[in-house]
């Protein structure tokens, strides 16, 4: 209903219900809306009623005279009476008669007269006004204004339809209220934020605005870096008088585009809404309009047969007519303002560059009023300080002054919502009601009235010290204020962000000092990989690596099959618990030239342009992560040449122009270059403890001088390490039996079964699974060959079952040559026809029955838990209204159980049950 009144109007809508509150009355009638009219003072109602000799005075003596006041005080919403609602829809006929598709307060008037029966009707009656000359006088009173004969009021607007606004000048205007917002009011009723900085920029756009042609500046500038705020620090300085007298009492508005153009159905509606805002504005000749996103002036409104808003606005912008400031992004402005040189020549692009952190820092400081008093904490300096090193730092896509204040306002917000979220203990007292309220009726129903009345009273009691915990919980919350320190900060950066900036805690930097032995657990040797990885990420986490480069970049080579891929994985699992956060790319998949598109985005104009690239949104959504490109050497030429400013400073530019930081990822590249000799050189592995395979450091010589011949030198210079992986050796080769029977046997334990193997038997496997050029990998296959085949027949069959252990051995026939340290010795020798055999044992090992037990235990938590909360969702309505909770709606004596009841058990009531 209120869509189409004016400020003035709303206001009187507002002053009406404050009236009848002020006269304790629930409803608000024509009587609070005459009054309401007169209180506002400004409006040409007002201003009737004035020139009538009518006083709010004498108005609110005559209806407490004719209605009286009310006994209680109103509180909540209070409705329209249908007289006042009557009131307010002939309001809309009369503008409508008059022309206007606005309702000012003239209309609300008029339409109070047009009702004639009301209570406001009787007051002006009995104040000596004849309805008739009331009307008489509005109307000439917009008379007045049209032809500009109103005293004070030569230079008011023109409305919509030839009517006109109650606005005299430098006030509010009807129409452009409709389509925009008056920023110099806005300011002068201090309800923009505090603009710090920008000197230059409003000064530049001072001296554009006071040229006598082409006075149109644009901000230009990337989304976040205040080009709104330099236009409302502008409206702050009209209202301070802290600017030329060419500039001083004007009015500086916002013009909302969208506005303009919603609801304009037939052709011609917008050019018509267009002019008659640009007529309005050059009538009253003292306001400034401001056009934020100002390219949408490009095709507003534009249709078949109709000009845009940009050729309409073309002829005035030229003759200095009317003074326009815009805002707009620089790829914007490039793309639609420089393309139309004639709009382009009308404007004068002001550059509005991102603030550097001092100057985000003094920005955050002059905002940090506001969101302290809306959140209710106190922010510190170094929370301050924090926030725009942090964004800076970390945020790479977003721009300051922007990404620092989201920072602050969002630990604001956090703090503000854990301070409303109930404390344990107040959760724990609700607990304790819901269980005891159900066992009351399971008293109940058992016809236990003895207990069930001890039970009421233990429920009143809890209900009691629920009430006195929520009021210590309350009346604390309104004493301490809590505070937004750079913990806070970093904390939601983290958040947001995913990169642990947050300061370390004893339990992760414990962790950290132990990463080797925790990427041991899945990697079997390999102590130089290991150990180059873990310096990586203690020297990130600490905050001392280069912030401009990667977090650690690598080659890893070697053999295929000794843990290159797996350590990767490895590394993903330790830093996010997931191996499956790792970004992996299968370079052979981009081994053609147009296959790097893939990477970083197609080109314009290609299919998957809008997609963006595989890596590059991958590390735009996931800035910390793991990379692995995966068989490195099988890429195309052109790939690496694009990764050099990766590895080098840290970040890439897409297809579509943004910017992907790579500064906290871990790249890591595999590669088998320089491994074919190796393996011609290679003994088998297997040789007596102290014998190595191979020369490490031969094999590592040859390993880099395939590379230097396959790669550019300064992709090698950029690379923070090269690591050789040597082969594995047979005591590795049976660690990395003991993995993967570890692994079979979590799987089995699902089924109720595990699995043992003989040494016998795990030497035998790693015999059967080791092959000197394909590494570790083809243990996989001869533990699914030899041990998961069999045994899946084997429980098929229903030869094992639940509870049983498997005993995997070796029959001693096939045993060449035992090792005389049957666990660690690694000179076991078998038959070729070695086969493995397989015993079901009753039972399961102790650890083994015990996880079992504690994951069905973790089950069964789980389920408790859910129905507990379902109980206590069913239960809460009943807390927070029954009588336990608030004991003072229960009459004193509801539910006592006293001697005059013993007839009835005891119990209160002919049912015989409680309360």
């Amino acid at each position: 209903m209120f869509e189409r009144f004016t400020d003035r109007a709303r206001r009187v809508v507002v002053l009406a219900q404050d009236e009848a509150r002020r006269l304790n009355q629930n409803y608000i009638g024509t009587e609070h809306l005459l009054l309401g009219l007169i209180h506002e003072g400004d409006g040409i109602a007002a201003r009737a009623l004035e020139t009538m000799g009518i006083s709010l005075e004498a108005v609110r003596a005559q209806v407490i005279e004719i209605i009286g006041e009310g006994e209680q005080p109103t509180t909540g919403h209070i409705p329209f009476t249908p007289r006042a609602r009557k009131v307010l829809e002939y309001s809309m006929r009369e503008a409508l008669q008059l022309g206007h598709n606005y309702i000012g307060t003239e209309h609300i008037l008029l339409g109070l007269l047009r009702e004639g029966d009301g209570v406001a009707s009787q007051v002006l009656v009995n104040l000596g006004a004849d309805l008739n000359t009331v009307r008489q006088t509005v109307i000439e009173l917009l008379s007045g204004f049209q032809g500009g004969n109103a005293p004070g009021s030569d230079r008011d607007v023109v409305g919509v339809g030839g009517g006109r606004a109650d606005n005299p000048r430098g006030g509010n205007s009807a129409l452009l209220d409709q389509f925009g917002r008056n920023l110099t009011q806005a300011a002068r009723e201090n309800k923009l934020d505090p603009v710090i900085g920008r000197t230059k920029e409003m000064e530049r756009v001072m001296q554009i605005l006071s040229r006598r042609t082409k006075n149109n500046p644009v901000l230009v500038g990337e989304p976040g870096v205040g080009k709104t705020a330099v236009v409302e620090g502008l409206s702050q300085s009209i209202v301070r008088g802290d600017v030329p007298e060419t500039l001083k009492d004007k009015q500086l508005y916002s013009l909302d585009m969208g506005s303009l153009v919603a609801g304009s159905r037939y052709r011609g509606d917008f050019e018509e809404r267009l002019k008659k805002v640009l007529k309005e504005i050059r009538t009253r000749g003292d306001i400034i309009l401001f056009i934020d996103e100002i390219h949408t002036l490009v095709g507003a409104g534009a249709a078949e047969g109709a000009i845009d808003a940009a050729s309409i606005l073309k002829p005035i912008l030229a003759r200095g007519e009317l003074q326009t400031i815009g805002a707009t992004t620089l790829e914007e402005y490039r793309k639609y303002i420089e393309k139309d040189s004639a709009l382009e020549r009308r404007f004068q692009p002001v550059r509005v560059e991102e603030p550097s952190v001092e100057e985000t820092v003094a920005i955050l400081k002059g905002l940090r009023d506001r969101y302290e008093s809306h959140h209710r904490v106190m922010i510190t300096d170094a929370a301050v300080a924090s926030a725009a090193q942090l964004a800076d730092r970390y945020i790479s896509d977003r721009f300051l002054p922007d990404k620092a204040i989201d920072l602050i306002d969002e630990a604001g917000a956090r703090l503000r919502i854990q301070r409303m979220t109930a404390p344990p203990e107040l959760k724990e007292v609700d607990e304790k009601i819901a269980k005891t309220r159900r066992a009351k009726e399971a008293a109940i129903d058992a016809q236990d009235f003895e207990k069930a009345a001890s039970l009421r009273d233990e429920e009143k009691k809890l209900a009691s010290e629920r009430a006195e915990k929520e009021e210590q919980w309350r009346s604390g919350e309104d004493k301490t204020k809590l505070v937004v320190d750079a913990e806070q900060i970093a904390e939601v950066l983290a958040m947001a962000t995913g990169i642990p900036v947050f300061k370390l805690t004893q339990a992760e930097s414990s962790k950290l000092l132990r990463m080797e032995d925790e990427l041991h657990k899945r990697i079997i040797g390999q102590n130089e990989a290991v150990k180059a990885v873990s310096q990586s990420i203690r020297r990130t986490r600490a905050g001392l690596k280069d912030p401009k480069r990667p977090g650690g970049s690598f080659i890893f080579a070697g053999p295929t099959g000794v843990g290159k891929t797996e350590l990767a994985k490895a590394l993903a699992e330790f830093l996010f618990g997931d191996e499956n956060a790792l970004i992996q790319l299968d370079m052979s998949e981009f081994s053609e030239k147009h296959t790097a598109s893939r990477l970083f985005g197609s080109p314009p104009g290609y299919v998957g342009y809008d997609e963006g690239g595989q890596l590059t949104e991958k590390v735009r959504r996931k800035p910390f992560s793991v990379v692995l490109f995966d068989e490195v050497e099988k890429a195309h030429p052109d790939i690496f040449n694009s990764l050099l400013q990766v590895l080098e400073e840290g970040h890439l530019t897409d297809s579509q122009g943004r910017l992907v930081d790579f500064k906290n990822t871990i790249i890591i590249m595999t590669t088998n270059l320089g491994t074919r000799d190796i393996n011609k050189g290679v003994l088998t592995g297997f040789q007596a403890s102290g014998e190595l395979a191979t020369d490490y450091q031969r094999m590592k010589g040859k390993v880099q001088e395939e590379l230097k011949q396959h790669f550019r030198p300064e992709f090698l210079n950029r690379v923070d390490e090269v690591v050789v992986f040597p082969q594995l050796q047979k005591e590795e080769i049976l660690k990395i039996v003991d993995l993967m029977i570890k692994k079979l046997d979590d799987r089995m334990l699902e089924q109720g079964m595990a699995i043992k193997l003989t040494p016998e038997a795990r030497a035998l496997l790693a015999y059967k699974g080791f092959d000197k050029t394909l590494g570790a990998r083809p243990l996989r296959r001869a533990v699914q060959r030899e041990i998961e085949d069999v045994l899946s027949e084997k429980i098929l069959f229903n030869e094992l079952h639940e509870g049983q252990t498997v005993l995997a051995d070796v029959d001693p026939k096939f045993i060449k040559h035992a090792s005389e340290d049957k666990v660690n010795g690694i000179d076991w020798e078998f038959d070729d026809a070695a086969t493995f055999t397989f015993t079901g044992q009753d039972g399961l090992p102790e650890g083994r029955a015990s996880k079992r037990h504690r994951l069905e235990d973790v089950t069964a938590a789980t389920i408790r838990e859910a129905e507990l909360a379902a109980q206590q969702a069913e239960d809460s309505q009943a807390v927070a209204v029954g009588s336990p909770a608030s004991p003072q709606s229960q009459p004193e004596n509801a539910g006592d159980t006293s001697e005059d009841n013993s007839d009835s058990g005891g119990m209160p009531g002919s049912t015989g049950e409680p309360s």
